[in-house]
């Protein structure tokens, strides 16, 4: 088996049906199989799938799990010489599968890659391609810098955007929208960090693999839609506090021993501003 794609869905049957029906309509010489987990959505997808779809292997919890916990599920079962997680809001082109499967059989050192992806109107979705979020990263972009100053590599740490999305090259973090990763790598590293919800687990699984000498890699010779936040629009205190929770959780895990104490309660200080903010908007938006 050349290729896994592991598919999660929550409460998004129509999109999943629509992302399965996708990949099975691509062009491609390389087996594959496809893996759907279930996060307890009460949507009749298991048995759609079933029915329309046969070969796909289903796995249903009877919780929400989270996105970690139910890709591992995924991986622990999946034959593939590549994982490839692909969010049930996606549509694959024709070609992505047969391009991206090919540049990893052609860069034995990546460890990890992601295709251009944009979103319903054409836009870049800028999650694609990311730095780590270090403090000063985390800081620009959280406060505006880098919408601000966008070709200024110093203010673009994470979302990059001062490089042409249009051109290839190494970066730190790809996103679990579409992230195709080696089995050795998964081997190496281990698989996604269960305790990183939902939100994270991309950026640590691609930091681990990169710390393990291997290649993180962007790679826009294909692209697919990202119908965005479909799942995540159900719960939005849920999304809101997961979110800022996976901040403190990446830095600690990653950077906590790198800065001083001071440094430290900035950002932790920055992050609890940052979450306060979001509820206030969340609050107001749910008033109108």
């Amino acid at each position: 088996m050349d290729l896994s794609i592991i598919v999660l869905n929550y409460k998004t049957r129509d999109l999943t049906l629509a992302c399965i029906q996708s990949v099975f309509s691509s062009s491609t010489s390389y087996n594959f199989e496809i893996i759907l987990i279930d996060n307890a959505s009460n949507d009749g997808i298991i048995q759609a799938i079933n029915e329309q779809y046969p070969q796909v292997v289903t796995i249903a919890n009877t919780d929400n799990v989270g996105f970690s916990k139910a890709n591992n599920q995924g991986i622990q079962v999946a034959k593939g010489r590549y994982v490839l997680l692909l969010n049930s809001d996606t549509i694959v082109q024709p070609d992505t599968l047969d391009t991206m499967v090919h540049f990893m059989d052609e860069n034995p050192s990546v460890g990890a890659s992601g295709c251009k992806i944009v979103l319903p109107d054409g836009s870049l979705d800028k999650a694609c391609k990311r730095g780590f979020p270090t403090p000063s990263a985390s800081f620009y972009y959280a406060f505006g810098f880098s919408k601000l100053f966008p070709k200024k590599p110093r203010f673009n740490q994470y979302q990059l955007g001062y490089l042409n999305p249009d051109d290839e090259y190494p970066i730190d973090s790809l996103v679990g929208a579409f992230m195709l990763i080696r089995r050795e790598a998964i081997e190496q590293v281990g698989m996604l960090d269960e305790e990183f919800f939902m939100y994270g687990e991309d950026i640590d699984w691609c930091y681990r693999i990169k710390q393990a000498g291997w290649v993180n890699y962007y790679y826009p010779r294909t692209h697919i839609v990202h119908y965005k936040g479909a799942s995540s629009r159900r719960k939005p205190f849920k999304i809101i506090y997961e979110f800022h929770r996976a901040m403190i959780l990446f830095h600690n895990k990653h950077y906590r021993h790198k800065y001083s104490w001071l440094t430290n309660a900035i950002v932790y200080s920055g992050v609890g501003l940052k979450f306060a903010l979001s509820l206030a908007r969340n609050k107001l938006r749910s008033a109108r």
